[in-house]
């Protein structure tokens, strides 16, 4: 089935899931698609099976909270930081529910938190100002960046590059290998007194830079030049919202969610708005993303839904 906008405009709610008393902050697909991981402010983490659509497994943060979470290349592993005692990241076994090693450093919230797409290597960003390279393998962190304001991070699609969002108004490109060197790009844009960026994502052609803002716009940065090509408003954030933004896998889309709890797309070339979809969440829709390998869409609030087209294409 081909990503169409008449595809887009035809998706609905297929499933809602209630597993949580509060707002679902994050959550993250596995890269084959088949299972998704949900992590909450009511320090539950719920594993879900895409394919059959149903929760599989509920498990518990309560000592430490959870807050940003991610899937490792094990099916069976995570990484998550966390909101409360301290903000050490924490590397846990699904399987047995046991933590394999700590990630200590941060000494404020871990505001980004990414995986590379191709090894045990993983970046994170804090409100203390510092970006973090890591390592699965060892709890010593590999790289540390001193920074001003707040970062926002991600790696691109080969993970060979990684991008940091500097001061909600520069973007540093760095290459892995040699990032001690410092930054082999950086672009530097218009800063908007009105919101901060809160993420970044690199679109999975490698053409496209995302920034999601704390406002009612999103940036789409052209990643080899970084020209700003397109301001992406519409949605709803006055009361200053995080709300993820994200790519669909094929790069054609952006979709983010609204503060009135509706999900709004844009074709990620022209930046028109192709549709406004509304899944009858109870809350603004935080989290948002496509299925890597499968036409299916979740978002969340504190319920999460799964989308899944209504029309053969």
């Amino acid at each position: 089935m081909k990503l169409t906008e008449a595809v887009i405009r035809s998706l609905r709610v297929a499933k809602v899931f209630r597993e949580n008393s509060d707002r679902i902050n994050c959550f993250d697909f596995a890269a084959n698609g088949e299972s998704m991981i949900s992590s909450s402010e009511d320090d539950s983490i719920v594993l879900y099976d895409c394919q059959e659509g149903k929760p599989k497994r509920t498990l518990y943060s309560k000592k430490y909270g959870v807050d940003l979470i991610r899937y490792t290349h094990a099916a069976n592993t995570v990484v998550y930081s966390s909101n409360k005692i301290d903000d050490t990241i924490r590397y846990l076994s699904l399987h047995d529910n046991k933590y394999i090693r700590y990630f200590p450093g941060h000494t404020k919230k871990v505001v980004a938190l990414c995986m590379s797409p191709v090894d045990d290597t993983f970046i994170s960003a804090s409100l203390d100002k510092t970006i973090r390279l890591w390592d699965l393998r060892s709890p010593n962190c590999q790289g540390l960046m001193y920074l001003q304001g707040r970062p926002v991070c991600s790696f691109d699609p080969e993970g060979l590059i990684f991008a940091a969002g500097l001061n909600s108004e520069m973007i540093k490109l760095y290459d892995l290998r040699s990032f001690d060197k410092g930054p082999f790009a950086t672009f530097r844009l218009q800063q908007d007194r009105t919101c901060d960026w809160t993420g970044l994502k690199i679109s999975n052609d490698g053409k496209y830079i995302l920034i999601a803002t704390n406002g009612g716009l999103l940036r789409l940065v052209d990643a080899f030049q970084g020209n700003p090509l397109q301001t992406l408003t519409g949605h709803m954030n006055n009361k200053g919202i995080p709300l993820e933004a994200s790519f669909t896998p094929d790069s054609q889309f952006v979709m983010t969610g609204s503060e009135d709890s509706k999900i709004h797309v844009w074709a990620s070339e022209s930046g028109n708005k192709t549709a406004v979809l509304d899944g009858k969440h109870t809350g603004p829709v935080t989290c948002l993303q496509f299925n890597p390998k499968s036409m299916m869409v979740a978002s969340a609030c504190s319920n999460l839904g799964f989308w899944l087209p209504t029309i053969d294409d």
